[in-house]
């Protein structure tokens, strides 16, 4: 069984799902940074493939990835990197990104590398619903990855219905009709989205992205969803920090509400 699947079975609430940008701040950082989160107890991590057009993404990540770039990342650096990961690493593990850069590697091509290196998932923004199920499912489902698929206000019930239908693991739901880093805090017309949503009884659990950068924001999250995703604030924790392991575990337990042991 797939681990993003496991882990919601297991743990069905309050999921720790946390961004980071592959290559960054330095290009041999990735596993560095995945290490850490791990031990830090996120429960999932998800990598951005950097890409010089990140549409979605607001200036942190934007800049994040521009940085990654200069410094020589790409999809191929990225799976060398991740090669032998699963020998340190448990939590289930995403690649998120757009789809041209996987199109140019080849839809197998990446999907069967993934397989090798111990991803479990993908997050392509801009792959369309449609596209996804008439040509790449079949290849997906070979090789046990999953399709995560997003969700936002102004998706209708109808295209919600037909992504989890056609769904494993969990959706991200798209707290905003914005670019990440660019909120603060749930607001009502949020809140109401998420009630909309949450009566619809999906048989997928939802992680609420965009906008959540603390504990209460997390917390906040968790009211209405399996757990939660961080990108921007924890881009800028990697930016600020000296101490890498260090700034990763404080920022962690501090949005988990753990105490940290001194």
């Amino acid at each position: 069984m797939n681990r993003i699947v496991q882990l919601f079975q297991r743990n069905p609430t309050h999921n720790l799902n946390v961004y980071f940008t592959a290559g960054y701040p330095s290009l041999d950082d990735t596993r560095r940074v995945l290490k850490a989160l791990e031990t830090a107890g996120a429960d999932l991590v998800e990598i951005g493939m950097p890409y010089s057009d990140p549409v979605a993404d607001g200036e942190t990540i934007q800049q994040s990835n521009q940085q990654a770039l200069e410094n020589g990342m790409s999809v191929r650096k990225l799976f060398e990197q991740l090669s032998g990961m699963r020998s340190e690493i448990t939590v289930p593990v995403l690649l998120m990104g757009y789809v041209n850069p996987v199109l140019q590697f080849g839809i197998e091509n990446f999907c069967q590398k993934c397989a090798e290196v111990g991803v479990d998932g993908l997050i392509l923004p801009d792959m369309p619903v449609d596209e996804y199920l008439e040509e790449y499912k079949p290849i997906f489902d070979q090789y046990g990855i999953l399709n995560i698929f997003l969700i936002t206000p102004q998706t209708s019930e109808k295209r919600i219905r037909q992504i989890d239908g056609n769904s494993e693991g969990f959706i991200y739901m798209v707290s905003s009709a914005s670019v990440t880093g660019s909120q603060s805090g749930v607001s009502h017309d949020m809140e109401a989205y998420f009630e909309r949503v949450n009566a619809m009884n999906l048989r997928n659990p939802r992680l609420i992205g965009f906008g959540i950068k603390d504990h209460e924001t997390f917390e906040k999250a968790c009211q209405h969803a399996a757990g939660a995703i961080i990108g921007s604030a924890f881009i800028r924790v990697l930016q600020e920090n000296n101490d890498l392991e260090q700034g990763v575990s404080e920022y962690v337990k501090n949005v988990k509400g753990v105490a940290s042991v001194i």
